[in-house]
């Protein structure tokens, strides 16, 4: 099977495979490279300056794959952008964004090239095509989300074929086509983490393309750290710091030109729902809420990059 160019000529497919890593779960990562044997052809692991005792250069040995160590944490879009650019030099026609902490089933990438490729058939411009995800500690898989209205409104079922249209996706798992990439451009580095990948998406859907998600394609991922129960219910959680960057980046995107206002409706809701029950039922609860509003603040000044204490 073949993929296309953007003049639509037929190229022969060869997958990579990105994953960022930053100190991660030896055994986890490994058993994610396992899993991409056989269903890429080359893996890049760009590391964001992990703990020289975890041995990566020991891990990433295997014939087929690559590791780029950063030497320090520079941000998930930045070290995504240097897979990328090694990626067009292997002569990458589709790129699969991986966490450390993911693994794909057997016949995910298969299932997403197939989808992909069928896509393509029926016209359709695909900037994007992901996989459902399961986290073992919640036990669910969730839906694919979209904003219909001032809503987000959950996609339980395909509308096309094996897929169903929305507005994006998690990186991980995540295929996008090089020659879209190169369309419309990398990831924002200054977003540093958070929102990186929803700011992708809806800048490719304002220039025409559309993200899909694929129901036969599936994988575990670990959604932030052990989940707050809340009346018999699973919340990601998350680090204060981490927060500080969801709630600056939701700022931050939303103003964006080419981010549609009803995007921008629906997540200040949501935003304002995380915010309060972070600031209830959140680990340290007292520095969630006050990163949080730092963050809120910092968004609505423009701040970008990585936090720096006191600035």
């Amino acid at each position: 099977m073949s993929a296309q160019d953007l003049s639509g000529a037929p190229v022969p497919d060869r997958v990579v495979a990105l994953i960022v890593s930053y100190n991660p779960d030896v055994n986890t990562l490994q058993r994610l490279l396992d899993s991409l044997q056989g269903q890429v052809d080359v893996s890049i692991v760009v590391d964001n300056g992990s703990r020289d005792d975890i041995g990566l250069a020991a891990m990433v040995r295997t014939e087929g794959e690559e590791l780029i160590a950063l030497g320090r944490n520079m941000g998930i879009a930045h070290a995504q952008n240097v897979g990328i650019a090694r990626a067009r030099e292997l002569g990458a026609t589709q790129l699969v964004f991986f966490d450390h902490d993911s693994c794909p089933a057997d016949g995910m990438v298969k299932a997403l090239r197939t989808s992909l490729h069928w896509l393509g058939t029926q016209g359709r411009r695909v900037g994007s095509i992901g996989p459902s995800y399961v986290d073992e500690r919640q036990g669910s898989v969730p839906v694919f989300v979209r904003v219909r209205g001032l809503s987000l409104t959950r996609c339980a079922k395909p509308e096309l074929g094996d897929v169903v249209a929305v507005d994006h996706l998690i990186a991980s798992g995540c295929m996008i086509p090089m020659a879209v990439l190169n369309d419309v451009g990398d990831m924002r580095s200054d977003l540093f983490i958070d929102y990186v990948d929803v700011e992708w998406g809806l800048r490719a859907q304002s220039m025409g393309y559309e993200n899909f998600g694929c129901f036969s394609a599936w994988m575990q991922h670990s959604l932030g750290d052990d989940p707050i129960i809340f009346r018999g219910a699973a919340y990601p959680a998350r680090s204060p710091l981490r927060h500080y960057y969801t709630f600056r980046n939701a700022v931050l995107v939303s103003r964006l030109s080419y981010v549609p206002g009803a995007w921008k409706c629906a997540n200040g809701l949501r935003t304002a729902q995380k915010f309060v029950f972070y600031a209830l039922f959140g680990k340290s609860r007292l520095q969630q809420l006050k990163m949080m509003t730092l963050g809120l603040w910092h968004g609505l000044m423009g701040r970008t990059g990585p936090f720096c204490p006191g600035a």
